[in-house]
């Protein structure tokens, strides 16, 4: 299984690249999102690596071996739990990820079935089933940055699951120095996580955009009246009737 590609960009194409790795040529396919940045990650000679999903796309009398490309392993766990979902197989979330994965995933997390139908591929009831399959277990990919930093290595032999933690925030372009102090706040918080998903699912939560208020006080306010109680009935004058001279 091809898990790790590293070499120089030949050909950028339609959802497609061709990486030539030592004067052998790998088509790659890659989501739109991810394609379009090709450019500012490459390096000096058009070099790139990409970490890679490897499956066998079936056909009749053959199997025809297909590889996607990500830029970390963290792009490659989303796209492996984006079609973990029924009826989401490889080629249709390939299709599907149009949008920056940050942003895919604050949508599965917050149940934004608007956006998620605006896809494409994905349909209102493709849209229920990925938000009731994903739903609280996709926070720590919207923490995924779009900056084009040099990632620092992940500290090699055992780790705890805090230094797990950090390690993922800085694969996702984030300082150490950041990530530590994230995942300090995020265990001041919440201490009685056990795991580095939930810790990181913690980090995302305190980090993700406020929630618009409830129309409710301004729906109150307009019941009310200016300057009048909340549901309160308003007052009703009788009509006054002038008796005849």
């Amino acid at each position: 299984m091809i898990s790790r590609l590293r070499g120089i960009v030949r050909e950028i194409g339609d959802h497609r690249l061709l990486l030539e790795v030592q004067d052998i040529s790998y088509e790659v396919l890659m989501p739109a999102s991810l394609l379009r940045t090709v450019p500012e990650r490459t390096g000096p000679g058009g070099e790139l690596e990409l970490v890679t999903f490897h499956y066998q796309q079936l056909e009749v009398g053959r199997g025809i071996p297909v590889l996607i490309g990500f830029f970390n392993e963290v792009e490659r766990e989303f796209f492996v739990r984006f079609i973990s979902v029924s009826g989401v197989g490889p080629r249709a979330a390939l299709k599907a990820l149009a949008q920056p994965i940050p942003l895919i995933a604050q949508a599965i997390d917050q149940g934004d079935l608007a956006m998620l139908r605006s896809l494409p591929g994905i349909g209102e009831q493709r849209a229920k089933e990925i938000v009731a399959k994903l739903q609280g277990r996709v926070g720590k990919y919207g923490l995924i940055q779009a900056k084009e930093t040099a990632a620092e290595a992940p500290t090699a032999g055992e780790a705890t699951f805090e230094e797990e933690a950090v390690a993922v925030l800085v694969q996702l372009e984030y300082k150490k120095s950041e990530a530590k102090e994230m995942v300090q706040a995020a265990f001041t918080r919440n201490p009685s996580m056990k795991s580095s998903e939930e810790l990181l699912n913690e980090v995302y939560r305190q980090r993700r955009p406020a929630q618009e208020p409830p129309a409710a006080t301004a729906l109150s306010t307009r019941e009310g009246g200016p300057g009048g109680q909340a549901g309160a009935p308003a007052r009703r004058t009788r009509p006054t009737v002038e008796t005849p001279a």
